[in-house]
């Protein structure tokens, strides 16, 4: 069965109330998959695939409409995925002939994805980013005592973090380069090599000490590495100050907001 966690919550009640009621459909689907009596199930898989198409209808619309009013600044971003999500539920429209059993795990699979990777690595920054205007007047991204967690390795990473923050802005703000599809590629390399280290340091050091918000902790990490394994390089090469811009106000405002209220969660043991 698949829980709805307080960590999964993003603090709007309605918003919340869907999410949770996305993870009651997908504990039904994967209960239907693991019935061994029930040898057609063509009916009930209509069912939950017409749920699931009544659900994104309105979650979506509810979730962008709270997203426009409060001027989030993943709005585009968040309607693509939103998109993407609805045509792949249509695509699970079967007649018959098709294997049940299989459209049922590949609904599973795609719907255990979307829970953890959207609603933590996208879902649970509503709110918590700063309006596009805001962000666009912000230049400085120093790594001060607001951003420590007293962990000493995972400070100095964090740092790390910051300064790729300031060279993507520089990159940005560089007015004499034309075309900077090569920058960007570099820098999307070293974001993916860096964050992926840190998170395995930072995953470690928890394990190490036994804390509970760990899972928590990989899954937001899971969610932001598919983020940057997801941008489309050829939608890159072709708007490319776009680009970096989204990975500037994606990259900035979900670590400033995961270190504040995650990382600085974390308590500081010492390691024998």
């Amino acid at each position: 069965m698949y829980y709805f966690t307080d960590d999964c919550r993003i603090g709007v009640e309605v918003i919340d109330a869907e999410h949770e009621e996305l993870f009651r459909i997908v504990g039904e689907i994967k209960d239907l998959l693991e019935n061994e009596y029930i040898n057609d199930k063509y009916d009930r898989i209509r069912e939950l695939l017409s749920r699931l198409e009544d659900y994104a209808e309105n979650h979506f619309r509810h979730e962008e409409e709270y997203m426009e009013k409060i001027d989030h600044p993943e709005l585009e971003l968040q309607k693509k995925q939103h998109l993407v999500f609805c045509e792949k539920i249509m695509e699970g429209d079967m007649t018959v002939g098709h294997d049940q059993q299989q459209v049922l795990e590949d609904l599973l699979k795609y719907l255990i994805r979307w829970l953890y990777r959207h609603i933590i690595g996208s879902d649970l920054m509503i709110g918590k980013l700063m309006p596009v205007e805001e962000w666009k007047k912000k230049a400085d991204f120093a790594f001060t005592d607001k951003y420590r967690t007293g962990i000493e390795l995972i400070d100095a990473e964090h740092a790390e973090l910051f300064r790729i923050i300031r060279e993507v802005h520089c990159v940005i703000a560089d007015e004499l380069v034309t075309d900077k599809y090569d920058a960007i590629i570099k820098l999307l390399e070293d974001l993916r090599t860096y964050t992926k280290e840190h998170f395995a340091d930072e995953e470690e050091y928890m394990e190490a000490i036994g804390y509970e918000g760990l899972e928590a902790q990989k899954r937001a990490h899971d969610a932001f590495v598919a983020r940057l394994d997801g941008m489309d390089l050829s939608e890159i090469d072709e708007h490319q100050q776009d680009a970096l811009e989204e990975i500037m106000e994606f990259l900035a405002e979900w670590l400033v907001n995961h270190i504040l209220h995650s990382d600085k969660l974390i308590p500081k043991k010492h390691i024998e």
